[in-house]
């Protein structure tokens, strides 16, 4: 059977106008040319209806992590649905994809993380890690510890309770769970610092996340969720330390950790899982999503400890949690042969060195004088744009500052992510060195051509 698919850019984008797309300002894309269709992919490139090869300088959303068409994922997916197309992990049901896959995930995971529960998004996986403690508190006697320490600058996720832990600045009002979240301090030193130093900064953010806890009562916090390195917010690095230092301040309150690495994961940063590798603390519960199968069908992983498990699996109880489509075979048998494939050809470990030089790159670009700060690690990168270097005043966000160097980047080649006066880099992890240069060099000549217009 082959799809009646539209061909042409006219036959797509009439198609389109029944399509609501997510996280966009609605009324522009009714203008000719706001929309760009994307027909092909292969490796780190991408095709639109037009013909033009673009570099995917997003990897489709922080997700294409082992590039376009890799053949070992498309023909795994393709044998399950050949063997097994569907059945769901409900009651007393498994199937051999979704085991496989947990089993994995598990040793895989830091520390005592044995447990695993699918979704089909990263909102979903923390919304799942937040039932997961509810329901966990509750057989322990403790049903007050409800509440979720969250961060100013977070991003969990769009669902009714991840956005409530999303920063309110994205949230927008839009589907509070009011009274359930509070949002601390954000761990942005270049912007938050106020003259101490990073060390001071930390301090002085442990020292507010205790008043916080002390004020709200640790027997009414269930919680602290954070990213390794917060993303959709900015591309925020905290400082050294601080996580582990929340980390233990949580244990000293009986207060678990949920480290959402729906981004982090998954060899962005260099290794698997970035908790414990990168930033030297153990969490209770860690969230995956993106790369998991890098992007090639939808799914996510809440990945709990053994300790908790045994708490809500005790007798006398029914975990009344789960979608349709948790596990699903196909989206199992696209983790596993993503996890093969990062194994045989050693991503993480080459994302070490190449995302290395893909930082350092992007860093390169703070000699321009609307680039007040560039910021992140390896392969995951926030260039914020400002209209005063010395007082880090930013732009009009009428003047769009971040979209309008996305649109020169892209009309030379380069797909970028635009946050208002910022631009997000989070490539596929199988660059080359000449890729990057080529990415640098866009960038450059990008941001160069909005400075003369500005």
């Amino acid at each position: 059977m082959i799809l009646d698919l539209p061909k042409t850019t006219d036959d797509i984008l009439t198609r389109d106008v029944h399509l609501v797309q997510s996280w966009a300002d609605l009324d522009s894309l009714k203008q000719n040319g706001a929309t760009t269709a994307i027909v092909e992919a292969e490796g780190s490139y991408v095709t639109d209806s037009q013909g033009n090869r673009l570099i995917d300088g997003i990897g489709g959303l922080w997700c294409v992590n082992v590039g376009h068409k890799r053949a070992e994922i498309i023909d795994a997916i393709t044998e399950q649905l050949n063997t097994l197309d569907f059945y769901s992990t409900f009651y007393s049901f498994t199937h051999p994809s979704a085991a496989a896959l947990a089993a994995k995930l598990a040793e895989l995971a830091p520390g005592t993380l044995n447990k695993v529960h699918f979704g089909n998004s990263g909102s979903v996986a923390n919304e799942t890690a937040v039932r997961v403690l509810h329901h966990y508190y509750k057989r322990l006697g403790q049903p007050s510890k409800r509440k979720i320490l969250s961060r100013h600058g977070a991003y969990h996720g769009s669902t009714h309770l991840a956005v409530a832990m999303t920063t309110p600045h994205y949230s927008d009002g839009w589907h509070k769970a009011e009274g359930i979240v509070h949002h601390m301090r954000k761990p942005h030193y270049w912007r938050e610092g106020g003259g101490m130093s990073e060390a001071e900064f930390t301090d002085a953010l442990l020292a507010d996340m205790k008043a916080d806890i002390e004020s709200i009562g640790a027997e009414n916090i269930a919680c602290f969720i954070g990213e390794p390195i917060m993303g959709a917010g900015g591309v925020i690095v905290p400082p050294a330390g601080y996580h582990k230092r929340a980390a233990e301040l949580c244990a000293e309150y009986e207060i678990k950790v949920v480290s959402d690495e729906v981004v982090t994961s998954f060899g962005r940063l260099g290794h698997f899982f970035a908790s414990k590798d990168v930033f030297d603390f153990q969490p209770d519960i860690i969230t995956t999503a993106k790369g998991l199968t890098s992007g090639y069908q939808p799914l996510s992983a809440t990945i709990m400890s053994d300790e908790i498990h045994e708490v809500i699996s005790g007798p006398g109880g029914v975990f009344l949690h789960g979608m349709t489509y948790s596990g699903h075979p196909a989206a199992a048998a696209a983790g596993l042969a993503n996890i093969a494939l990062m194994e045989r050809e050693q991503i993480p470990q080459t994302v070490r060195s190449t995302g290395k030089h893909f930082e350092a790159t992007l860093k390169g670009l703070g000699d321009l004088d609307i680039v007040g700060e560039v910021r992140g690690s390896h392969f995951m990168i926030g260039i914020e744009f400002v209209k005063d270097k010395e007082t880090k005043e930013i732009f009009d966000p009428a003047l769009n500052i971040g979209l309008r160097v996305a649109r020169k980047a892209q009309a030379r080649g380069l797909i970028a992510r635009p946050l208002g006066h910022i631009l997000i880099l989070s490539p596929t992890l199988i660059l080359t060195p000449e890729q990057i240069d080529t990415i640098g060099a866009i960038l450059r000549e990008s941001i160069l051509d909005v400075m003369k217009e500005l």
